[in-house]
């Protein structure tokens, strides 16, 4: 892995660090200070809704001004924001860390973009899996960092995740090149984009699939700590050594599995895999009380997210041209933003209303959805190609 590559992946994974800490311990952390799990759903919500205005934006400044200056501003953001959680002492102040957070956090589409700039076509999916792999370590590590340092206080993981994030802009600011060639850079806010983008028979779907997926994928990383409360009695450390060791399976997957599946099957249907793995893990999950049998499901349901995150990132990353590496996955970012502010609400509301059961089997219905979707669209496209080839 050559040194821009290398700042890319710690960059990525010193948010994901500071994410997969959140999961575990914001659920914890704002029931101690009074808040419902409506009230959780929102402040998950909050970071989401921010990246929603402020990724699109990000975006396309990073297609202007190049993709370094909006890095290094998305990782000073995120150390501030967690500063700010470490000294909270009432869910108002949660709100407008977590929203400080989002509005800097460009961060990965801005990383992808930059993969986009120096991996050729054929190196992307691998390329993308990095990110994957990145994803995968931060789940393992932050959530382990939350076990171990909520022993300390609620507020010890967010000063760590602080550090980190300094950490790393400093290590982009001393060793990350620019890529873009600013005269060639795109013009106007991608908002304008979206419409035309959705219009656009491929990537239209891949759109609103990515949607959809986050969306669901949402529901359960923020319903994830209070499930395990209600069903099995499980506090920060044990929430968070199981998000752990299920993390380790993502990222045995995506960085020696993705590359070869996607050769093997293509994205295409190694997307339409991972949504069905990923709809049988959480829906097992769902419908048992027995610990065994749940962590059963969290193996499908890890190895399918692990498949199809990164085979939407390629998939997003092979429509666009090279001068709009940055507006599509700025675009791309602010849908899942937005499938990340339903996504918590909808859980959230779901489990006070109905029932952990519930918040957790409609994810798993969507995914499902998604999956034969994703299936009849692949054999769609191939059975276009045939007939192309053939005349």
């Amino acid at each position: 892995m050559n040194r821009p590559l290398l700042v890319i992946f710690l960059t990525i994974l010193v948010n994901l660090i500071g994410f997969g800490m959140i999961i575990p311990l914001l659920p914890f952390y704002s029931k101690a200070l009074g808040a419902s799990p409506f009230v959780i759903g929102l402040l998950f919500a909050s970071f989401s809704l921010a990246q929603l205005i402020a990724g699109p934006i990000l975006g396309d400044l990073s297609d202007r001004w190049g993709r370094r200056p909006v890095l290094l501003f998305s990782l000073l953001g995120t150390a501030v924001s967690f500063a700010l959680l470490a000294v909270a002492r009432s869910v108002t102040v949660l709100f407008i860390a977590r929203i400080i957070d989002g509005l800097s956090g460009g961060n990965i589409s801005t990383a992808r973009a930059y993969i986009g700039d120096v991996t050729r076509e054929e190196d992307r999916a691998r390329g993308f899996g990095l990110i994957g792999a990145a994803f995968g370590l931060g789940f393992i590590l932050g959530p382990g960092l939350a076990a171990g340092l909520s022993h300390i206080s609620y507020s010890a993981p967010a000063w760590t995740a602080a550090a980190l994030a300094l950490g790393s802009a400093a290590l982009a600011w001393r060793w990350l090149p620019e890529t873009v060639h600013r005269v060639q850079a795109g013009r106007g806010l991608p908002w304008r984009s979206l419409p035309a983008l959705l219009r656009h028979p491929r990537l239209g779907t891949i759109l609103l699939i990515d949607l959809a997926f986050w969306a669901a994928q949402a529901v359960y990383q923020t319903t994830f700590a209070l499930f395990g409360a209600r069903r099995f009695g499980f506090d920060v450390p044990q929430t968070g050594v199981l998000l752990a060791a299920v993390s380790v399976l993502g990222v045995v997957i995506q960085v020696g599995l993705v590359g070869p599946a996607v050769r093997r099957l293509g994205e295409w249907r190694t997307l339409a895999l991972g949504l069905f793995l990923a709809a049988a893990g959480l829906g097992l999950a769902s419908a048992t009380h027995n610990l065994t049998v749940f962590i059963i499901g969290m193996v499908p349901s890890g190895a399918g997210i692990a498949l199809a995150i990164p085979s939407l990132t390629s998939l997003l990353s092979r429509t666009a041209g090279p001068q709009e590496q940055g507006r599509v996955q700025g675009v791309a970012s602010a849908l899942e933003s937005l499938g990340r502010t339903v996504g918590p609400v909808w859980g959230n509301s779901a489990l006070q209303v109905a029932g952990e059961g519930v918040a957790f089997g409609s994810g798993a219905a969507v995914m499902g959805v998604l999956a034969a979707f994703a299936w009849v669209t692949q054999r769609s496209a191939r059975a276009v190609e045939q007939i192309r080839v053939w005349r």
